[in-house]
Parts: structure tokens; sequence; C-alpha cells
């Protein structure tokens, strides 16, 4: 391994990509391959310093090379290819594979495929050549003094579930926060520095490694729920980057973001310092944590929550299919309809998503709902969400067969957790290659023109609006925090993606970029005075600080300079991105 290793350094990092193109100085961090880089004897002294070996990750795929003869389990490799949990594990690999890669100015590309056949090398790509599998803050403060003396470009990562492939970098130096499992619940919470009186009740504090599904088990085991985000296989960061981007749930209508629901947090900054945030020390940078931005600020320790009684709550599931590869009439019908009572379902207390998809062997397109209703009962589900429902059959009874409804499920469920263990996939694929679009769409543009709303909408390809604004999320203060502002207007999140095969030519990407640019800009003529939610959005945004902080970014970026004075912290369309190229290498 150690073999292949130097190989694929070698073919990967010092051809031209890194030292030969950019004139490092005081200005630019140091990356792999530049003469400023570390030695190994000073890497060797911070090993001495940290509680695991240093990382050295590698592409996923690197055990299928060379192609004749694998270095690895390649059978393991392309059996585990798509599970998030495996992705997860492993420190050289993203949810998204396209953020492996890396593509140099003229157009060629550094990658590590999983598809041999292509006859491309394997080399580095954009993932970290070495890091710290950091255990505890000590070895978090080892690793950012080393990288803040070393001037280097420092990544933060936990599962990888990085939709804008913040969490990796070519040349980078990663702290890795994945194994920071501790879990500890509390009968009674008292931040630290408040009054006594100053205490709540049943709260949990998750380390920054802790995933969805073991966060659920836990609280779940105290007969309690927690806003938490849903993906399959609940592979997502429980403390990570989610919560720091704002942190939306299907159970944000009842209990608010993500980051209404935070007591306190720990993070060490660049300098080394350990700091405790809530709601009575280091104010300000408590502000910036709720949904400022991951990756921004310093490396988060920890997450306290606000847990929540468990609850029964009614399950709705609508599944269509139509005969077309573009949405057709009927399908447009059913689709306005929904946009038409999003409001309705919102003050009715439901929560959920629909999608418009097409078959993954036909192409042809559907919509399916998903959707549930806290502490509701079946009479009020018909009289709300039963319209949309009953919109479908008739549309479906018309015997034209341009519309099916395979499945129209209203039903009782007895805990969130049962629902969430039962409805949702407890396995999570990943490993694709795509790009996104997304903006909040507050409740009067959807008021006010449902049917423009309808028709701006579905023709974006792979699209799904999230109804978790509203309720909870709109009765808290803009001001209160550093998440963007617009959510507290917002009713629908929109998503849109596209997505690719490896090995695409990069002509072709460029075009699907191109058309994701397109679509935003009429998805963003809706509601120009809205924004984008951090974590879910398009990298692409003419106006990345805006888009994403609205009013706030001048306040967290006064609150960046003071706790990460040095820019150790930099991500793509970050808070203090603006002040550095695009490869966030060298200040501008």
């Amino acid at each position: 391994m150690h073999s292949l290793r130097s190989l694929i350094l070698s073919c990967g990092l010092l051809l031209c990509a890194i030292s030969g193109t950019v004139g490092h100085s005081s200005q630019c961090r140091c990356l792999f391959g530049d003469p400023c880089w570390p030695s190994s004897s000073e890497f060797a002294r911070l090993a001495e310093q940290v509680s695991r070996p240093l990382l050295q990750p590698l592409p996923p795929a690197s055990p299928c090379y060379p192609a004749s003869e694998p270095s690895g389990n390649c059978d393991e490799v392309r059996q585990s290819w798509s599970n998030a949990s495996w992705r997860a594990n492993q420190p050289g690999a993203m949810q998204g594979a396209n953020f492996e890669t890396f593509v140099f100015q003229n157009d060629t590309t550094s990658a590590c495929f999983l598809n041999t056949g292509l006859g491309i090398p394997c080399t580095q790509g954009s993932v970290p050549v070495t890091g710290v599998d950091a255990r505890n803050d000590a070895d978090i403060q080892a690793a950012v003094t080393f990288a803040a003396s070393n001037n280097l470009r420092v990544v933060v990562k936990s599962t990888g579930h990085d939709l804008s492939g913040r969490s990796t970098a070519r040349g980078s130096f990663m702290i890795w926060t994945h194994y920071m499992k501790d879990i500890t619940f509390h009968d009674k919470f008292s931040p630290d520095g408040a009054p006594p009186s100053a205490t709540h009740d049943h709260a949990i504090t998750l380390g920054a490694g802790v995933q969805w599904q073991e966060a659920y088990e836990a609280v779940n085991a105290k007969d309690r729920v927690l806003v938490g985000g849903l993906s399959a296989g609940g592979t997502v960061g429980a403390a990570s980057g989610w919560v720091l981007g704002g942190g939306h749930s299907i159970l944000s209508p009842s209990f608010g973001l993500g980051v209404d629901n935070v007591l306190q947090f720990t993070m060490i900054s660049s300098n080394g310092t350990r700091y405790v945030a809530n709601a009575h020390q280091n104010t300000d940078l408590f502000f910036a944590l709720r949904g400022g931005g991951g990756g921004t600020y310093g490396v988060v320790t920890s997450v306290t929550y606000q847990t929540h009684p468990n609850f029964p709550l009614i399950a709705a599931v609508l599944s269509t299919s139509t005969d077309s590869l573009t949405p057709n009439p009927s399908l447009q019908a059913l689709f306005t309809e929904f946009v038409r009572i999003t409001p309705n379902l919102s003050d009715a207390g439901w929560a959920g998503f629909v999608s418009v998809t097409p078959d993954a062997s036909t192409g042809a397109l559907g919509m399916s709902a998903f959707y549930i209703l806290p502490n509701g009962t079946a009479a009020q589900a018909n009289e709300t969400i039963g319209h949309l429902f009953n919109t479908a059959q008739t549309l479906s009874a018309t015997g034209d067969n341009s519309l099916a409804v395979q499945t129209a499920l209203i039903t009782p469920v007895d805990s969130f957790f049962t629902w969430y263990t039962t409805f949702f996939p407890q396995t999570g694929t990943s490993g694709t290659s795509g790009a996104l679009g997304s903006w909040l769409l507050p409740r009067d543009v959807i008021e006010q023109d449902p049917d423009r709303v309808a028709q701006t909408l579905i023709p974006l390809t792979g699209l799904t609006a999230l109804m978790v604004g509203g309720g909870a999320v709109s009765r808290v203060d803009p001001k209160a925090m550093g998440v963007n502002p617009a959510w507290r207007t917002a009713l629908l999140h929109t998503i849109f993606e596209t997505g690719w095969a490896e090995g695409t030519p990069i002509s072709v990407i460029n075009q699907l970029v191109d058309q994701v640019k397109q679509n935003m800009t009429t998805l963003r003529a809706l509601a120009p005075n809205s924004g984008a939610y951090f974590n879910e959005a398009s990298l692409y945004e003419p106006d990345p600080q805006r888009a994403f902080f609205g009013d706030n970014r001048d306040t967290l970026k006064a609150i960046k300079r003071k706790y990460d004075p040095i820019d150790l912290f930099v991500v793509n369309e970050g808070i203090g991105s603006d002040d550095w190229d695009a490869s966030l290498v060298c200040r501008l």
C-alpha cells in the first residue's frame, strides 16, 4: 500500500498541480508538494502529541489499482461504493464522489475512478494527503496548532455529507472528527456560566462525530425526540456541518430548526483555545455557530440540544407515475394542487416533502409525497392532506393512463422513531456525482401566485420541495442568531439536481452546470429577496454571502475575525471566503 500511495501522490499532486502553479508566500496557504510543506520529522512530532496515528487518506477506489493487479480488496470497494455508512468511515471518501476529484485550469482531471476500464490512472484528486484522526479536544488542539504554525490549508470533516465539497481540498491537512462519538443525556442541564435558575430538562450532548441514527436511538431510549436530519441510513453528522448551517428537519415546523434547539457548543479556535458558547457566555460565538456556516469559526467538538417528548403521528405517503418523460398536464395539475394547499397544510401542522423525479428504468416522471402530522388524527388528515390524495385519485381515473397512483396511504404511527425506522430507508445510497441548486420560497410568494410557483418548479430536474419551514421556524426572531433570516419567512426549501457518470468529459459537465445556473436564475426570480440554505445550495451563487447569510453577513464576518483572525478556517462560499481566491489558497 505504501508503494501505491507513493504512486498516487507522485502522479496526482507533484505534477504541475500545486507548487508549480501557485507562487506561495505569506499570503498563500502551504500545500503538499510546496517547499514549505512540513518535514517528516515535524509530522513525527505531531504524531507524538495526538492519540491516534496520523491519517494518510487515499481515494476510496485506490484498492482497485493498479487495474492489472489490485493493491487491495477491490470487490469490497465495488460492493460498498454506494453505501453511505461505508463512505462515512473512510477518511478519504466524500458522499459525493465528484468532490474527490480535482479539475485543473486546462480541464484535465486528477481522480481515482471506480471504473478502472476508463484507463485513467488513480491519483489523489481533492483528497487530503494527511491529517489527524481526532478523538478528543486535545487532539484537535494539537492539530490546529500544527496547521496554524505551518500555514496549512485545513479542512474539517465528520462524515463527508457535504453537498458543496467543503470538507475536502487538494493538498490539504484534514481534521477528522468522525470518531468523536460521546453521547451524554442530561436529566437537567445547566449551561456554563448560567445562573442556577437557568436549567433545561432532558438535554443531550453529542460529540462531533455522532450521526443521526446514533442520536435518534439514544433519545428514543429515553422516550424523547430530537430535531434532526433525515438521510437514508441516518449517516449525516448530528453535531457538525448540519447544525452549523442551520439544520432543517421534518420536525422543524413543530420545534424549530436545529439551531433553534441548541443550548451549548464547545469549539477549538485557530489558536487552540477551547471555547464554550451559549446564551450566557461567548454569546457572539453562540450567535455565529447557530447557522453561520460550518468549517468557518473553528472546530466544533460537541453540541448540546434540547430534546422533546415523544409523540404519536399520522403518516401520509403518496406515490404516482406517468407515461411521460416531461411533465404532462395531469402531473402539472397534481403538483399545482400541492403548491396551492401548502400554506393550509402548514397551518394544520404537517411537515414533509414532495419530489418529482424520473423512474430509474424508464425515465418517466412521477410525483411522490412523504408527510407527517405530529399528534394528529385521521379525521384531521382527511380534511387537509386528503385533498391532495383526492386530486391524485381523480386524475388517475380519467382513463387515459397519463397518471397512475401506486401508493396512497394515511395511517397512524405510535412514535416518531417507529415512523423513522418503518417508513424511512435504513440504508443510504451515495457515491454519485452531481450538482444542485436551491432556494427558500416565502409563504407570501406561494399564497399570491401558486400557479406561477408550480410552473417554475416542475420543469426542474430532480426536484424536491421540502415543507420544513413555517410553524415554529417562523416564530423565531430573524436577528436572534446567525442562520439565514430567509428561513423565518420560508415555507418551502426547494432543491433540484443534475448528475453525471464518472469519467464524463469536463465539457459535458460544464454544460450541465450551465443549466443549473440558468435554472437558478429562474428559481431565484420567484423570490429575489429571499435566500438559500447554506448546506444544500448551488456552488454558483452570484452573491453567496447575501444568498446564504442575508443581513447577518457583516456581523458574522466580524465574529469570524475575532475567533479566527488568521483565517485558518475558510470554506467554499462561507463567511470570509470572499477574501480568498477560488481555490481558497491565496488571499486576494
